[in-house]
């Protein structure tokens, strides 16, 4: 009994902690004697392509990018969502790395705002410097997808408050 793929071909997909990615083939493979249908994902932004197996893919919090209407809704959050700066260093690293790791849109946005305006303060330290690099990127390589627009220019939104 064949099941419907999740994704097709083409279908531009977010993975957590790696960014946008794109389906580029699905393929049949014998690893350590077992065969099963991998997913061909290609990540751009690290020039990187993995596979993942078929039926791995719901627990692997692979999504289709969001649409544009939801990223209106984490922009006007991004620049006007209010930050907790009460919670120590730890705290917000944990809550960070939780948000970070459920690929979604939103928390991914909210992390790279409050980081961003932690940053503007002072220093980050080394392991929240790198979780922002690494949330940016995501978050860029998502809204480069949605408004179809080159990684500068996505930059370039988030930067600017004044969206609409």
């Amino acid at each position: 009994m064949e099941v419907d793929y999740l994704f097709k071909i083409g279908d531009n997909i977010i993975y957590p902690m790696h960014g946008a990615g794109i389906i580029e083939g699905i393929e049949e493979k014998e690893i350590q004697g077992q065969t099963q249908k991998y997913y061909v994902i290609r990540i751009p932004m690290n020039n990187m392509q993995v596979l993942m197996p078929m039926n791995n893919i719901l627990n692997s919090r692979i999504r289709s990018v969001s649409d544009k209407l939801s990223l209106e809704v984490v922009l006007d959050i991004f620049h006007h969502g209010e930050s907790d700066r009460s919670l120590s260093w730890k705290e917000r690293y944990k809550i960070n790395s939780d948000k970070v790791r459920s690929g979604k849109l939103i928390e991914g946005a909210e992390v790279v705002r409050d980081l961003t305006r932690i940053q503007n303060e002072k220093t980050l330290n080394s392991s929240e410097k790198q979780m922002l690099d690494n949330a940016k990127r995501i978050l860029v390589g998502e809204l480069g997808l949605i408004r179809g627009i080159t990684e500068v220019q996505a930059t370039d939104l988030l930067k600017n408050s004044n969206h609409g």
